[in-house]
């Protein structure tokens, strides 16, 4: 049980550690790239 512990912390840690773009708060930005593919593809 002791090694699961172990890992639950380390897993927890590493998550509040690591920042995550998620796609829908991605915005202007996401738009943007869309916009550029469609003009490209025309």
């Amino acid at each position: 049980m002791r090694t699961n512990n172990r890992f639950i912390k380390s897993v927890i840690k590493t998550a509040s550690e690591t920042s995550v773009e998620m796609p829908w708060s991605r915005g202007s930005r996401r738009v943007s790239f869309s916009n550029r593919n469609t003009a490209q593809a025309a």
